[in-house]
Order: C-alpha cells, then sequence, then structure tokens
C-alpha cells in the first residue's frame, strides 16, 4: 500500500527501513524523520507523517515481541534516556531566553 505519495513510498519500504534502524540499535528512538533520511528521502508535504508514526510503533512493538529481552538490555535503555534527557534539559537552560534579547 502506497504510504507516501510525494516520494511513492510503500508500508513494506518503510517496515523494511525501520526493521533495519532497529538491527542496527534496537533500543534507539526511531521518527518519521530518521526513517525518511535512511531511506534517502525527504517529507514534502509531511502528510504522511502520521501513518508513518503508526508502522513505525506497530513495526517496533512486532520487532521486540520477536526478541527476547533481559532486565539488563531495559535497565540500559533506560539509562540511556535518563542521560539523553538530562543532556537536553542542559542545552534548555544554556539558551537564551527571549526576554534577555538586546533588540
Amino acid at each position: 500500500m502506497l504510504v507516501c505519495s510525494c516520494n511513492f513510498i510503500t508500508v513494506k519500504e518503510i517496515e523494511e527501513t525501520i526493521i533495519s534502524l532497529l538491527d542496527e540499535d534496537c533500543w534507539q528512538l526511531i521518527v518519521p524523520a530518521k526513517v525518511y533520511h535512511a531511506m534517502e528521502k525527504r517529507g514534502r508535504c509531511c502528510g504522511c507523517f502520521p501513518n508513518v508514526v503508526d508502522i513505525i510503533i506497530r513495526t517496533t512493538e512486532a520487532y521486540h515481541n520477536g526478541r527476547p529481552s533481559t532486565e539488563a538490555d531495559i535497565f540500559d535503555f533506560m539509562a540511556r534516556l535518563k542521560q539523553f534527557h538530562e543532556e537536553n534539559r542542559r542545552a534548555d537552560l544554556e539558551r537564551r531566553q527571549k526576554s534577555h534579547r538586546a533588540a
């Protein structure tokens, strides 16, 4: 089935790309922009992104249901997620606020 009519991308192509990304790192966060970048495409009208998100969720769940995960893997993912949030929070604090603009 055709998902993106701007780039002529099918569900099968998106699923294959998601699985290849999960094979690289099964606990990474996958978003539509990452999928399109891996396929060397870009979102034009981005009207397909909600459908791509649904495909990402469905494919990721199926991938993880068919794969045995240990508590250590889940703990490692949660530690990486916490570190990611801390790094982004620091970056937000370092940015200038609108009230500090010179002009």
